[in-house]
């Protein structure tokens, strides 16, 4: 029986610890796949078609990733797949206790699918996609943040679309 898992999220933009978990993740099951998340409650400043070839490009060498896209319910995306683990990431503390409710969430709605919390490596505890959009919106460097292919991007597009002011 193959061990298919589901790393879900936004990934606006995908930095250096979804990438970690991410490779993590594939050591330890036989297909992930990367689900990057359609939420109409939540504006990005990416396209999901920019994302997924970002998670695409920084993943080419993992030949059990596979990236896609979703909306609706995670279960029924789950079983769309035939997985049966949601891989989330936990930085600190803070994170479990949305997390957490949202797996009991999960499983309420499918019995048979599990939550696993991998914690993040001490590198990265401090490091979201919302902190990387504030650095690039002020032109900080993103130096170790996210891969540097998407760095220029990333500054560029945060600095148009945040400050539309600024050329």
């Amino acid at each position: 029986m193959k061990r298919i898992a589901v790393y879900p999220g936004s990934f606006d933009p995908v930095t250096n610890g979804h990438i970690d978990i991410i490779r993590r993740s594939s050591r330890t099951f036989d297909k992930v796949y990367v689900a990057v998340l359609v939420n109409s409650s939540k504006k990005p400043l990416f396209s999901i078609e920019q994302r997924m070839e970002w998670i695409r490009k920084v993943t080419q060498g993992l030949d059990n990733v596979e990236v896609d896209t979703f909306s609706g319910l995670l279960v029924d995306y789950m079983r769309e797949k035939g997985a049966g683990i949601i891989i989330k990431g936990l930085r600190a503390v803070s994170d479990f206790e949305y997390e957490f409710q949202m797996a009991l969430m999960n499983h309420k709605l499918s019995k048979d699918i599990e939550t696993l919390f991998m914690m993040t490596s001490a590198k990265y505890q401090y490091l979201s996609s919302s902190i990387v959009k504030e650095v690039a919106r002020h032109g900080g460097c993103l130096d170790g943040l996210v891969p540097d292919e998407m760095k220029e991007e990333i500054l560029k597009k945060a600095q148009q679309v945040l400050n539309p002011d600024v050329k």
